[in-house]
């Protein structure tokens, strides 16, 4: 790490929009010595691909760190404000400490070096497109496992996202612990079994 004058963390976010599960923040320092090839944001790559660099990501870079944000907290602080808190989580976390962290999309969290936004980050920074794709294939798995808990809803197939799918099983079933209860179709089933 010598030479090094800054240390660059990219931080990103999974799961902002969906309907179930928590919001999920990875913070990803790459190490230039061991570039890694392929990065890209996570949403452009077959799951299969960010399977392959979920590990080598976190074996070549040089501090990675990710945080849970759960439907509790995103109901009683917001969507914003729960990824916000997630990023500042993630980045306390990297055993290295970053002098500049780069966001992707246009909202800063307040962090104790300097911070870049940059929209479509995920796509242009590799140490951002590091962050995504860690956050992606996290909340991914943990899907996996609300899904082995819940199976009803199956979120093994869409991932907590309003999809048809999710909305037809939200309706026979009514929401389940890992629904988000401010988030419009679920708050729309809960005030209906209140009338």
């Amino acid at each position: 790490m010598t030479g090094l004058t800054r240390i660059i963390a990219g931080v990103d976010e999974a799961g902002r929009g969906p309907l179930a599960g928590p919001v999920v923040v990875a913070a990803v320092i790459l190490d230039p010595s061991q570039p890694i090839t392929g990065l890209d944001d996570s949403k452009r790559l077959s799951e299969k691909k960010r399977e392959e660099l979920f590990p080598l990501i976190r074996r070549h870079a040089l501090a990675w760190a990710v945080v849970e944000v759960g439907p509790e907290e995103i109901d009683q602080i917001n969507i914003l404000q729960a990824t916000l808190r997630g990023m500042q989580r993630a980045v306390d976390r990297l055993s290295v400490s970053p002098t500049l962290a780069l966001v992707d999309g246009n909202r800063a969290p307040s962090l104790p070096c300097r911070v870049k936004t940059i929209v479509q980050g995920d796509r242009l920074e590799p140490a951002i497109s590091a962050a995504s794709i860690v956050a992606k294939v996290w909340r991914d798995r943990l899907m996996g496992e609300l899904h082995l808990r819940y199976p009803v809803y199956r979120f093994d197939r869409h991932k907590g996202y309003p999809t048809a799918l999710h909305l037809s099983l939200l309706s026979l079933h009514g929401p389940c612990p890992a629904h988000r209860r401010t988030f419009g179709p679920v708050r729309t089933h809960l005030q209906g079994e209140l009338l």
